[in-house]
């Protein structure tokens, strides 16, 4: 991570009362985006805790059990090393918050966006109001991210079909470090909710769990 990240967390431990942080010990909270626009950020409720609850059996990574969520206007943002953004519907960021985003991901930040079906034109535009010089680049098979943990041979697992495509990772960078990462016509999050609640396939909830790890650990060491 980088140093202006790890500054802005020393700051927070410094400002923040003590009661606030023994509220968790773990090194690691990640965070989901509130965001504006009417589209529903808070879809696949369950996700992000059975993730975390696969990464805690599978993982040594000393992170939180608990999700936090997060509204980019808050100063909070720059506290997680991880974020993550789905929805089907649509974003909307204000000029202020484009600016928070790059901010955060030019620190050192990470941003997991998780498209659960209707997401990527909207996400597209909002992106470039972030990083306007850049384009969403589609990562080969053999990127680090598909092989952090587990490996995955052929990029990202497909866990619900919608339109006959293939499941597609993107990315966005600062310099040469994978600052953004985009999981388009996958449904990772649907995979990472309880078995019952999508009847994904046993292996197909496995195989995105394990990809989420994937996600997790690479943007932890970089």
């Amino acid at each position: 991570m980088g140093r202006a990240f790890l500054l802005a967390i020393v700051v927070t431990f410094l400002v923040c009362p003590a009661s606030i942080l023994a509220q968790d010990t773990h090194t690691i909270q990640i965070a989901r985006i509130k965001y504006g626009g009417g589209g529903d950020w808070y879809s696949d409720d369950q996700s992000l805790i059975e993730l975390l609850r696969f990464a805690e059996t599978n993982t040594l990574l000393d992170i939180s059990p608990r999700e936090e969520v997060v509204e980019l206007s808050s100063d909070k943002v720059f506290t997680f090393p991880y974020l993550y953004l789905t929805g089907h519907g649509n974003v909307r960021l204000t000029d202020r918050e484009a600016r928070r985003l790059r901010r955060y991901l030019e620190g050192g930040g990470f941003l997991h966006i998780d498209d659960n079906y209707g997401l990527d034109r909207h996400i597209r535009r909002e992106m470039k109001k972030v990083f306007p010089e850049q384009e969403f680049v589609e990562l080969p098979f053999n990127h680090p991210i598909f092989k952090s943990h587990y490996t995955f041979t052929r990029g990202l697992p497909k866990i619900h079909e919608h339109d006959g495509k293939p499941p597609q990772g993107f990315g966005l960078f600062v310099e040469e470090r994978l600052a953004v990462f985009y999981s388009y016509e996958s449904d990772l999050g649907d995979g990472w909710e309880p078995q019952e609640v999508h009847n994904v396939p046993p292996e197909k909830r496995e195989a995105a769990l394990r990809m989420g790890i994937n996600i997790l650990t690479y943007a932890m060491m970089h």
